[in-house]
């Protein structure tokens, strides 16, 4: 394992988890962890043996968001929205377009950015203590981070509006129910169930699962007809690969497949 003073990466085989660790801050971010964790999504993304990226939080909460205490330290007003622009902008982006499935695990609060980091990723899972908070409204901002674009596709208009507006939390189990999340876990089975699930995904096809995130991200602003025409490509895509062709193998031959991961 790898110490870094925001970031812990911990490569495993076949994929990676990081964990954000400024637990005394309730991992909550300032430039420095922007920074690290930008460098280990770029090298996962470019480290072909990692086929899958486990993100969690040290301590007793996952993110708190934004360090506001950073804030404190500027003499005059801060421009919010060039800090999105050089940081958690880029950061949502990247977990979206990493051709890799992306777990997240909350194991406590996930509040302002750092609920809609969770909502980033593909395959998010809480433990049962977990609570999802829109904070913002709390101190006069806007939800950010994606925020305003993923929970009205998860959840419907009227509880994201509502969410966004009280600012109130949400538990994990209720967060499933809405399907918010992918589901809850007993707190102390949190990490062993996510590690497993993150496990289990790098043993899959992993460029065919790259082309899936390909799909669901561009099919919120397609027609349907624009979305058949991108699924027709992405097929014809997948089934040019390995993978493809060792899925229909050991399909005829009744066994496990072995997947490599690879585009070709």
């Amino acid at each position: 394992m790898r110490v870094d003073p925001s970031i812990l990466v911990d490569r495993r085989e076949g994929w990676v988890a990081l964990t954000l660790n400024r637990p005394d801050r309730l991992n909550a971010f300032n430039t420095d962890m922007h920074a690290r964790l930008a460098e280990a999504l770029d090298a996962a993304a470019s480290d072909e043996s990692c086929r899958a990226v486990l993100l969690t939080g040290a301590g007793r909460g996952f993110c708190a968001g934004q360090d506001l205490s950073d804030r404190m330290q500027s003499d005059g007003p801060v421009d919010l929205g060039a800090t999105l622009e050089a940081t958690y902008n880029p950061l949502i982006r990247r977990i979206r377009a990493l051709r890799k499935p992306v777990v997240c695990a909350v194991n406590g609060v996930a509040a302002g950015a750092g609920a809609n980091i969770a909502f980033a990723c593909d395959i998010v899972v809480a433990a049962r203590s977990a609570r999802f908070i829109q904070a913002f409204v709390k101190i006069g901002l806007v939800p950010d981070s994606g925020g305003t674009f993923f929970l009205p596709r998860l959840i419907g208009d009227a509880r994201a509006r509502t969410l966004a507006m009280l600012g109130e939390p949400v538990g994990a189990e209720q967060a499933a129910a809405w399907g918010l999340i992918w589901k809850a876990i007993d707190d102390d089975r949190l990490r062993a169930e996510a590690d497993a699930l993150a496990a289990h995904l790098a043993t899959q096809p992993t460029e065919g699962i790259a082309l899936i995130k390909e799909a669901f991200n561009a099919s919120a602003g397609n027609t349907l007809d624009t979305q058949l025409d991108l699924e027709r490509d992405l097929q014809q895509r997948a089934g040019r690969t390995s993978d493809y062709a060792e899925g229909v193998r050991a399909f005829m031959e009744k066994r496990v497949p072995r997947f490599t991961g690879r585009s070709s």
